[in-house]
């Protein structure tokens, strides 16, 4: 396996690379008669395109149009792959000539080339967060699909930096740039990023997800359990280091006793699992955080190697985002998404 397909009945493939001609996506197993159009993953791109992310995004002017190449006719999926493209527009290759025999800190740069003995510098190729935008393409198809269920999926920051929230009043997620539940701190996390964008650093932080409305019984026992796959499709997102279902690391100071979700006639009276037992849905909500690294592209020196293994001071300018927060958050809802929709499938096909 080459590690670029996720999914084992909903699978999609995503390609490209940051600075290449175009990035995508093709995905097999949708079923068909869904309804479909450019337009409904267009709406999910643009939440995560350059320059959409308010104070923390890139400059990076990007359009993101998508265009479907296969798998749609007369507006309904047909069964068939689809096949996914968006173009590359306003990639400016020459701003990392710089960077072509340097491994910058905190990248894949040394990674990659340990790996297939050589790399793409270019913005990180691969390992740029641009194939996400794959990502989310396919996930706008997953969560068309999870709607004819009843199911949905919301994500918003919960943390930047040292600044968190202090309540979830998810009303107000579409009143701020940073999609996060909390105007307040929201308010706070603005000024906060334009301090450490002249200090010449970045930020990470938190992003919290919901999916509501998923029955019970999906998950796999043993090894592929939902919050395992869960784990394993947000983790594998770049800039995520680390996610928690429920309450996650916190009931590991928890006593049993608090830990336990008391079973009602027809609920839980908490939700301290996250909607998940023994890996598979128990019909509550589904609740992950993801833990968000900082943007490792900074102005600030730092000390690195060449190709050659001499010591030397870097500092590196293009266009970055200050953190991935806001624009990873569409990324976060699609990982849930094609992994709810797999499960879903995998599912039907023994109930």
């Amino acid at each position: 396996m080459a590690g670029n397909t996720f999914g084992s009945v909903f699978r999609v493939t995503t390609w490209g690379e940051s600075h290449g001609p175009a990035v995508g996506a093709t995905l097999d197993g949708c079923p068909p008669g869904l309804p479909l159009t450019a337009l409904d993953i267009q709406t999910e791109l643009d939440r995560r395109r350059p320059g959409r992310g308010g104070p923390a995004s890139s400059p990076r002017k990007e359009p993101d149009a998508v265009e479907i190449l296969s798998g749609i006719f007369e507006g309904k999926t047909t069964g068939t792959p689809i096949a996914l493209v968006i173009f590359n527009k306003d990639a400016i290759s020459q701003s990392y000539d710089k960077l072509k025999y340097i491994f910058r800190p905190g990248h894949g740069d040394i990674t990659y080339l340990a790996k297939y003995g050589l790399r793409d510098h270019r913005g990180g190729g691969r390992a740029s967060a641009r194939e996400t935008v794959g990502r989310v393409a396919a996930g706008a198809v997953a969560k068309k699909l999870l709607a004819l269920h009843g199911i949905t999926i919301l994500a918003y920051t919960v943390a930047l930096g040292e600044i968190t929230t202090h309540r979830r009043h998810l009303a107000e997620i579409n009143d701020n740039p940073l999609f996060c539940p909390d105007n307040e701190a929201a308010s706070r996390m603005i000024s906060h990023i334009e301090t450490v964008r002249q200090e010449g650093d970045t930020l990470g932080g938190i992003v919290e997800i919901l999916a509501t409305g998923c029955p019970a019984g999906l998950g796999e026992p043993v090894f592929e359990k939902l919050d395992a796959a869960l784990a394993g499709a947000l983790m594998s997102i770049g800039a995520v280091k680390g996610v928690e279902i429920g309450a996650g690391f916190a009931a590991a100071a928890m006593r049993g006793s608090a830990n336990n979700d008391v079973i009602l006639p027809d609920s839980f009276a908490t939700n301290n699992a996250g909607g998940i037992l023994a890996g598979i849905s128990n019909g509550d909500a589904i609740v992950a955080r993801v833990a968000v690294k900082p943007i490792p592209s900074i102005g600030r020196e730092q000390q690195t190697i060449n190709l050659a293994h001499e010591p030397i001071t870097i500092s590196i300018g293009g266009r970055h985002d200050i953190s991935a927060i806001p624009r990873i958050i569409p990324v976060c809802e699609a990982m849930v998404a094609l992994t709810l929709a797999d499960h879903l499938l995998r599912q039907k096909a023994i109930a």
